[in-house]
Parts: structure tokens; C-alpha cells; sequence
């Protein structure tokens, strides 16, 4: 049965004269305060706040929570955003006094155990990408992007030369196109061919001495490798361009290849979706950064460094970009990929992109019966199915799946993205997830494409709400309470 309070504003369920904490009296004389504040700085009246007992309080905000999905309760295949279960673990081991209670104005002898941790972490980074430069600094993986687009810019502007283009393909992940541009950088973009591949020859055509960056993702956004990664590379470089790796299908490669391999120049890692560590909700994130060696004079300050028995922050980088977060950035997920690193180790962090791979294309071979998969008959760690037949054949389409897995219990796939595939449904189970919750999934996409339309249409039928209108709640979000009248 539904808690009819639990969706409740606080400010609904106030009521006068409760309260759930007794402050003490003032222990500054009321005239003594008269002297010391203009009559202008007093209100007139007491803030408008809520007016709640603790049980109140405590009973909303449960009640709240039990109406969201999240990974500890419920399957997230949503493909690309990589939300897979984190081990409760390197959640115990951030809590540690040692690394929750340090402030960043401790004095570097310290915090000496801290910085030990962010300096292998640096190292290692640096081992899994094959790029030997690393900066730990950025907070989220599009402030990543933007930053290694920084560092580039610095090193074209260092070098005398003007290079105004950056390329990406049709199928890249949004935020490239955005971080070019806040980097001052025109965006282009890179046909897919029908197969799902870079068009080489669009490649060829666009390429030219404007051009600094090509960004690209490597698992893509369909899933799949792209097989001619080295010429890819080499077209750029010929140019006197760089490669930008997007790190955010990492998950599908670690341990197998490695991105400075096959030629990128720059990436970034999303630790929170490939290493464990909270995710969603505006963060806190992280979005570390690896170049190569050329590059690595204009990485954010400061950089942990190693000398002789002592760690500390160097700051003494003339042609560095600058600060690009407050601090250090925000070392409590850096923590919490330490720990999931060290936990794996070499041939567990390979384990995890060769379940992953396997996870996702045994949910593929279940359900490209009734979602046909247009691009590869296998994939990396993710696919990208297509509902076009059956909105032809049944008018049921991919948001109407999508939708009506929630009141199965599961978070419904990407929909709609990449653009490049009609009725798109992006799905990503990850490598954490069990045969028995991947076969419970496909099955309920079974039962749901055998559904009529018209009861999918109106779904979900389980939640508050059923089908808000997402494009005006995007354009005009309403962030405040106002009462009714």
C-alpha cells in the first residue's frame, strides 16, 4: 500500500509549533547585539522554514528514498553510463579516519600517507593507459575532456601554431562537442559508416592543418572496437593533430589494450563508472586525465610528486594550465578507485572487461530476436538495439519499453542515443551482474513486447508519476516550493 505522506513537500507536512531540536538561550546580552548590528540587518519575522518533529523528518526523507531505484536495489542496464554495483568495501576503506578527516590546509608532512596513495594512483593510471603523464585533478569526466582540450590548446598556442577544429564522430557521447567548443575549439562532425565504423573517407575529406583534436571513443558508443584504430591515428597525426580518447567505455578494454597503445594522446578515465565510486546526482566525481610525455608540461597544478622520502604537491609548472578544481579535486572517489585497483589487481581489472564483454553479449544473443542489434553480430562491454520494427508492426516503441520496465523492477537502458540508430535502446549490463538477473531481464523484455500497446502507452503504472513532460521539465525545472493560492 502507498505512504500517501511519502511525496509530501516538507514544507506540506509542517505543521505550527513542532520541533524537533531545542536550540539554547542566546548567551549575547540583547542589547549588547543592538549595538553591534544595524536595525537593518534584524528580520521582521522568523524565516519561512518547515515545522517538523524529528520522526517527521526522518519518516520523509525514507519514505523518499524507497520511491527511487539505485544499483544496491534494482538492475541498471543503462548503456555508456556504466552504473555497476561498488563494492561496499572501498566504501569502508574512504571512511577510514585517516583519509575522511584530513582538511586541505593540513601542512604536506601531514597528510604524507594521502598524498603516498594520489601519487600511485597517478602510476598507476599512467600503467593502464599507456600514457605516462597524469593529472588527478578534474571532477568529472566531461570536466576532463575539457581539460586535456585545455592542455591541447596550451601546447598549439605554445608551439605557434593556430589550429581551430576539433573532430568527433556522429556517434560521439555529447559532451565532446560541448567541451570543444567551452575549450574555444570549432566541432566537426565524423559520418559513421552504415556499419557502425568511422567513415574513413569522411575522415580524410574533414582532416586538414585546422584541425587540432579528433575525439574519439574507443569501444564506441555502439559498442563496438573500432578495427582501424591505427590508421585512424596515424591520418591524425600526419596532420599534426591529436587523439583525445573518450575513457568512458573503459570498462570493455582494461587489462586487454591500452589506449596510448594504439596511438591516443590524451584521455580520461570516469573512476567512478570503471573503478567503483558513487555515481549520479551531480557527483562527486572525478575525471582524471593521462597524456603523453609532450603534453604533460601543461597539466593542471598541482601534481603529486616523489621526492626522495617525501610526497608533495608541485606547483612549479610555468607553462601548466592552471587550477582547474579547488584543492586536490575530490580524493574521496580517487580513494575509493585506490581500493578497487589494488583490490583487483592486473588480472582481475582484465577479469572485469572480460565479463563485461561476455555479460553484455549474452544478453544480445537473448534479445536480437525481438530488438534487432543493426550494427555487429557481437560487441564489446554494450550494444545498441533498435524497437523500429516493432513501432511498425505494433506501435510500440523504445520509450514505451523502457517506461514499462519500471514497474518490473528494472532501471530502464539509454533510449534515444546514440541518434545515428532509430528507436535506439542502449543496454549495458556490466560485469557485475549475474546469468540469473540478465535472464530475468530478457525475459521481462519478452513478456513486454508481447504486451498490448495501448497498456504500455500509459506506462509505468507502479509510480507516483507515470510520464511527466521531460522536455519542459528540462527547460523549465522548478527548484522551489511555493504554497498553493
Amino acid at each position: 500500500m502507498r505512504n500517501r505522506l511519502a511525496t509530501k513537500l516538507l514544507f506540506e507536512l509542517s505543521q505550527p509549533d513542532r520541533e524537533g531540536s531545542r536550540l539554547p538561550a542566546c548567551d549575547v546580552p540583547e542589547q549588547n547585539i543592538e549595538d553591534m548590528l544595524p536595525t537593518s540587518a534584524f528580520a521582521t519575522s522568523p524565516p519561512e522554514l518547515p515545522e517538523l518533529s524529528e520522526p517527521d523528518v526522518v519518516r520523509h526523507y525514507t519514505n523518499l528514498s524507497t520511491l527511487n531505484m539505485s544499483v544496491d536495489t534494482h538492475f541498471y542496464p543503462l548503456g555508456s553510463c556504466t552504473m555497476k554495483y561498488n563494492p561496499k568495501r572501498n566504501e569502508r576503506l574512504a571512511a577510514l579516519p585517516g583519509f575522511s578527516e584530513l582538511h586541505p590546509f593540513q601542512p604536506e608532512e601531514t597528510i604524507q600517507g594521502m598524498l603516498q596513495l594520489l601519487h600511485e594512483l597517478q602510476q598507476m593510471l599512467a600503467e593502464i593507459s599507456g600514457l605516462p603523464a597524469v593529472s588527478l585533478q578534474p571532477a568529472a569526466g566531461a570536466h576532463g575532456e575539457l581539460t586535456a582540450l585545455m592542455v591541447a590548446a596550451a601546447y598549439f598556442r605554445d608551439n605557434n601554431q593556430r589550429r581551430t577544429k576539433v573532430l568527433a564522430p556522429d556517434s560521439a557521447h555529447g559532451t565532446n562537442p560541448a567541451s570543444a567548443a567551452m575549450a574555444g575549439f570549432e566541432t566537426i562532425a565524423i559520418k559513421s559508416l552504415p556499419s557502425g565504423y568511422v567513415d574513413m573517407r569522411d575522415l580524410h575529406n574533414k582532416l586538414d592543418d585546422q584541425v587540432g583534436v579528433l575525439m574519439i571513443t574507443n569501444p564506441n558508443t555502439l559498442g563496438l572496437f573500432e578495427s582501424e584504430i591505427g590508421q585512424i591515428v596515424n591520418a591524425v597525426h600526419e596532420r599534426g593533430g591529436l587523439v583525445y580518447l573518450d575513457g568512458a567505455n573503459m570498462n570493455a578494454i582494461l587489462g586487454m589494450t591500452r589506449p596510448g597503445d594504439f596511438g591516443a594522446d590524451m584521455m580520461h578515465f570516469n573512476p567512478h563508472k570503471t573503478f567503483s565510486g558513487p555515481h549520479g546526482g551531480g557527483g562527486p566525481g572525478a575525471g582524471p586525465i593521462c597524456v603523453v610525455d609532450f603534453l604533460q608540461p601543461y597539466l593542471p597544478v598541482p601534481n603529486v610528486v616523489h621526492d626522495q622520502d617525501l610526497y608533495r604537491l608541485d606547483f612549479d609548472r610555468p607553462k601548466s594550465i592552471g587550477q582547474v578544481r579547488s584543492f586536490f579535486g575530490n580524493v574521496g572517489v580517487l580513494v575509493r578507485a585506490y581500493a578497487y585497483i589494488r583490490t583487483h589487481g592486473p588480472d582481475g581489472l582484465k577479469q572485469v572487461a572480460q565479463n563485461a564483454v561476455l555479460n553484455a553479449n549474452y544478453v544480445l544473443s537473448r534479445v536480437r530476436h525481438i530488438l534487432p542489434v543493426p550494427q555487429g553480430n557481437r560487441c564489446m562491454h554494450e550494444f545498441v538495439a533498435t524497437a523500429s520494427q516493432l513501432k511498425n508492426d505494433k506501435g510500440i516503441s523504445a520509450m514505451d519499453i523502457a517506461k514499462r520496465l519500471l514497474d518490473f523492477g528494472f532501471h530502464a537502458p539509454t533510449v534515444y542515443f546514440p541518434t545515428t540508430v532509430a528507436e535506439s535502446m542502449m543496454i549495458e549490463p556490466t560485469e557485475t551482474e549475474s546469468r540469473t538477473t540478465l535472464d530475468a531481464f530478457a525475459e521481462t523484455l519478452f513478456r513486454i513486447t508481447d504486451e498490448p500497446s495501448e497498456l504500455l502507452h500509459e506506462a509505468p503504472h507502479s509510480t507516483w508519476i507515470s510520464r511527466p513532460n521531460e522536455v519542459q521539465a528540462a527547460r523549465h525545472p522548478v527548484t522551489r516550493w511555493k504554497p498553493a493560492g
